[in-house]
């Protein structure tokens, strides 16, 4: 008893003492106005100095990948600091490779700015913007997936490259946060922001979504991603989902067909059991009018309510390695969990296709 109020108070003492120092620096510690240098001069700007680089990027309407609300535990929030951050700290090493410690690499929710700094940021980032929008609906595909439609208020549009994601603003205990959502209305729909949003267990941003209605109104922020599409309609296209995944795949499909209605593209989507299809039917028609689009749906646990499935059967890497010959120009594009990424891209390179042609979103 007495060891458990040993370490009790002395983890109380720790805590105390680790508020008292912010407390501290924040009242005694006046780093005066920073300035903060983007691109070379791009977009200098100035402001108080103790903040964070991320709060600081963020009051000034620059918005950089974040999912844990800036607590340092996602390491999205990466950025090149090429002068004033200081040394790199213990809590960005977990999320950052020797490679990009060596290129400066930096988690910019850890860095605070005491100094003048100098970053680099990639312009597609510059031009993410803020949104407002009002749900316009959320109907169930499957028991646990919906798809939700945002109609955009402010700015009214939105240009994104087919693949990209944006960043819901939701609320928690702890305050706004933002979790990252696969855009899956294709670029051509600029009025509009669907998601396909599968249901996690105690997830603050699938349960919000999950529970909000049509009226509602929302705010995220976007495009992110690295996703893009190759202009030459000679290259196949392969995109390869499962669960969620299917959100930037069907992005992806329409953009291509409103561009190139006669380009070769291929789907392959696996799920579980027949109660985890969507949009196959809709994308079957879309076959008859595309003959060149061919879509593949795998189930990996057959039930017995699933006797009447005459498709493809197992995993989906499977059906890929099955259907796809070797030595064509292709591009791929995968979204779904490591171990399907993984297998299939062993299939894609197995099948000539090189890594950089390959394309991937895992959750």
């Amino acid at each position: 008893m007495i060891y458990l109020l040993s370490v009790i108070s002395f983890a109380g003492l720790t805590v105390a003492l680790a508020a008292m120092l912010m407390v501290a620096e924040r009242l005694l510690i006046n780093y005066g106005i920073c300035k903060l240098d983007i691109n070379a001069g791009e977009k200098p700007l100035e402001l108080d100095g103790g903040q964070t680089l991320l709060a600081s990027l963020y009051a000034n309407e620059l918005f950089i990948p974040s999912a844990c609300g800036g607590k340092g535990s996602c390491g999205h929030c990466k950025i090149t600091i090429t002068s004033g951050g200081g040394p790199v700290l213990p809590t960005e090493t977990p999320y950052l490779t020797r490679k990009e410690i060596r290129s400066n690499v930096r988690l910019a929710c850890q860095v605070k700015i005491r100094e003048d700094i100098y970053v680099r940021i990639p312009s597609d980032l510059l031009n993410v913007r803020m949104y407002s929008a009002t749900v316009e609906s959320s109907v169930d595909l499957t028991y646990d997936i919906k798809e939700i439609v945002f109609r955009l208020d402010d700015p009214a549009e939105i240009s994104q490259r087919p693949g990209q994601y944006v960043q819901v603003q939701a609320p928690s205990p702890d305050g706004p946060v933002f979790r990252a959502y696969s855009i899956s209305s294709p670029a051509y729909e600029e009025n509009i922001v669907q998601l396909c949003v599968r249901l996690v267990p105690g997830g603050i941003g699938s349960t919000y979504l999950h529970t909000i209605k049509p009226g509602d109104t929302v705010s995220f922020t976007g495009p992110y991603g690295e996703f893009w599409l190759n202009e030459d309609p000679a290259v196949e296209i392969v995109c390869v989902g499962g669960g969620a995944g299917m959100a930037p795949m069907r992005n992806i499909i329409y953009t291509l067909y409103d561009r190139w209605p006669d380009r070769v593209c291929w789907l392959f989507f696996g799920c579980r059991t027949t109660r985890d299809i969507f949009y196959l039917k809709e994308f079957e028609e879309l076959a008859k009018k595309r003959p060149n689009f061919h879509v593949v749906y795998a189930l990996s646990d057959e039930l017995a309510e699933d006797e009447e499935w005459n498709g493809e059967t197992g995993f989906i890497h499977l059906s890929v390695d099955k259907c796809l010959e070797a030595g064509v120009r292709r591009q791929a594009f995968l979204c779904g969990p490591p171990l399907m990424i993984e297998a299939v891209t062993r299939v894609l390179e197995e099948k000539g296709i090189s890594n950089e042609d390959i394309f991937y979103d895992e959750f």
